[in-house]
């Protein structure tokens, strides 16, 4: 005659052996990890286990972090054990912060060691230019006597005595000009400049670049808009490196067909010397 085996009873088997009582949670620690066992009943008036894994991890935390951890809790956490209740604490990712100093810092003597390196404290806010005194150049006692001009020529000998020992290197447009004396001519780049007219509100920079960018390089764009709306005025300037290319767009562009409308195109022309 065969022999029943026994069997062990499962878990939910248990469960309900204690007739509707939930077992306690219990808590394994192993190799590192936390393994919390606790058991609830679902949405189905069921009885459910739940199976929760934590890794254990050692973090080193500054003095006042570490001294808010050893608080003692109170109200509905006071019975809880050390760290936070999933049933009334919600834990969020941990944000880290780096303070430029700090209060231990701040409240630390001073060495003096830097005292050297503070730049010497003045209550004098300006000086004159003529005799060095601590007045507005425009005040100056002595802004039209001989103690102006020579401390005038002091200055520029000072000046010339300094730039002569230095080692820097002076360029050559700027080696010979001479104070008070016209200087020579800039050379205009509106020689090359074309002024495109006639071009459509919504027209931006990248359209003009498209139109012009076939003739040769451009040295500068420059399309007006409007400030309350963002929206073309309807013209353009354009800047080519070299003039020939400025005559070869105009001489393409004058009277060509873009956007719906005829475009105008001549040589940008130099603001006038009031």
């Amino acid at each position: 005659m065969p022999v029943a085996e026994e069997f062990q009873a499962s878990w939910a088997d248990e469960v309900e052996i204690d007739q509707g009582v939930l077992p306690p949670p219990s808590e394994v620690v192993e190799n590192g990890l936390k393994i919390v066992t606790e058991y609830k009943y679902d949405n189905d008036n069921k009885k459910v286990k739940i199976v929760r894994t934590y890794k254990i991890e050692k973090r080193v935390v500054s003095k006042s972090i570490a001294k808010r951890k050893t608080w003692s809790k109170f109200g509905d956490s006071a019975s809880d054990k050390p760290g936070p209740n999933p049933a009334t604490t919600n834990v969020a990712e941990d944000v880290f912060m780096q303070f430029i100093t700090s209060k231990e810092e701040s409240q630390r003597p001073d060495d003096g060691e830097l005292d050297g390196l503070k730049p010497p404290s003045s209550n004098v806010i300006f000086k004159c230019r003529t005799c060095q005194g601590d007045h507005l150049t425009l005040y100056c006692p002595f802004k039209h006597t001989q103690i102006a001009q020579a401390k005038a020529a002091e200055a520029a000998k000072a000046a010339e005595a300094k730039v002569a020992a230095s080692n820097k290197y002076i360029p050559p447009s700027s080696a010979g000009r001479i104070p008070g004396r016209d200087q020579p001519p800039v050379r205009r780049e509106d020689v090359t400049a074309i002024r495109i007219s006639n071009l459509s509100n919504f027209a931006v920079e990248a359209d003009i670049d498209d139109l012009v960018k076939g003739f040769g390089p451009v040295h500068k764009l420059y399309l007006a808009k409007e400030k309350s709306t963002g929206h073309c005025k309807g013209f353009a300037y354009v800047h080519f490196k070299f003039r020939a290319d400025a005559a070869k767009a105009i001489q393409s562009l004058n009277g060509h067909g873009y956007d719906h409308l005829i475009l105008n195109v001549e040589w940008s022309k130099p603001p006038q010397n009031n």
